[in-house]
């Protein structure tokens, strides 16, 4: 979920450890009927530090991977909060359609029951997930209870959060995807990369994340309009820039209703969501793991879902989350609390 929480791309000077980088906007004076037009002319200069790296980020050791590893989150949840899933590889072709319903689904271990993303109590419905894995595609098997299914967003980009919709985020230490679906296939996508991580020379600095080209924003987490993480956010990484006109390279995505949707009248079972996240396209999520991944290979993946109830007619707010493993704080944005996935050779079913 990302709500309620993109602030302007600054070019603020962060006074913290985390990065050193300063914007350079190149202006030319162009005289206007008397008036004077101060007219932006080439965007963004990244300029380097001549101090060490930071600890964590791109300067650190592995690209940022010791906030991937960690295993423990300064901020929201602890370590016994994490989930642990072994994700084997399909036993044969998969087709997203997004009816699950492929030998290797059938055969594949779900998760637990999905848990509040606060309290950990199991969610008001059922809500679990399976992975699978091959050369080419990661896949993400989601399984929806909900009596009423109900969808109407129907733009992509849209933002889904505000109705049901469930969600899928991958890290990649110094950067992380998000994708969020509801019932009708309507996606949004977001890729969140940390501000200690934007450096000249780095992996990111390339044109698709040219900050200003591509309209960045700056996000500081879920919630982060208190007086004390106004600016700066409630992660104790410091903010991140969003890019709002990412889209996952050759994401494959379907949604599956069993039932009838928007029409209350008849009770629906719930719904499906089939995902397949091509390996070629993680790239900036990589952090030196080989892709496609070997055994034994650990990521960092969210698994979740916001529920708009309306009981007595009146939205209820915020929004029930439930996820794979709970968070401690209704933030989605903590990379340390994602669930370990860890990548099986072993074939599903054997």
């Amino acid at each position: 979920m990302t709500a309620r929480r993109l602030q302007i791309g600054s070019a603020l000077r962060n006074p913290g450890n985390w990065y050193e980088e300063e914007l350079i906007v190149r202006t030319a004076w162009k005289p206007v009927g008397g008036f004077i037009l101060l007219a932006s002319l080439s965007a963004l200069s990244l300029c380097l530090s001549a101090a060490e790296g930071p600890e964590n980020g791109t300067g650190a050791p592995g690209g940022g991977q010791s906030w991937m590893k960690e295993g423990t989150g300064s901020y929201g949840c602890t370590a016994k909060d994490i989930g642990h899933y072994v994700a084997r590889r399909a036993a044969g072709p998969i087709v997203v359609d997004g009816r699950l319903d492929e030998p290797s689904w059938q055969m594949a271990e779900k998760s637990p029951r999905f848990v509040d993303m606060v309290t950990g109590q199991g969610g008001f419905y059922d809500t679990r997930v399976a992975v699978l894995w091959d050369d080419e595609y990661l896949y993400v098997g989601l399984w929806l209870e909900e009596p009423y299914v109900e969808a109407h967003l129907t733009r992509t980009g849209s933002l889904i959060f505000q109705e049901n919709d469930a969600e899928v985020f991958i890290d990649g230490g110094d950067a992380y995807s998000e994708f969020e679906t509801n019932a009708l296939g309507t996606t949004y996508q977001v890729f969140f990369i940390w501000r200690d991580a934007y450096r000249k020379g780095s992996i990111f600095d390339v044109p698709e994340f040219d900050i200003f080209k591509n309209n960045a924003l700056t996000f500081g987490g879920d919630f982060d309009r208190s007086d004390q993480y106004f600016w700066v956010g409630t992660h104790p990484r410091g903010l991140r820039w969003a890019f709002l006109n990412w889209q996952f390279p050759g994401l494959l995505h379907a949604s599956h209703v069993d039932g009838t949707i928007n029409d209350n009248s008849v009770p629906d079972k719930g719904w499906t969501v089939e995902l397949a996240f091509p390996w070629k396209g993680m790239k900036y999520l990589a952090a030196g793991r080989l892709l496609p991944p070997k055994d034994g290979d650990i990521w960092r993946i969210f698994f979740g879902r916001f529920e708009k109830l309306m009981p007595g007619g009146v939205e209820l707010n915020p929004h029930p989350a439930w996820v794979l493993s709970r968070h401690a704080v209704y933030d989605t944005h903590i990379p340390e609390c994602f669930p370990f996935i860890q990548m099986s050779n072993q074939t599903v079913g054997r």
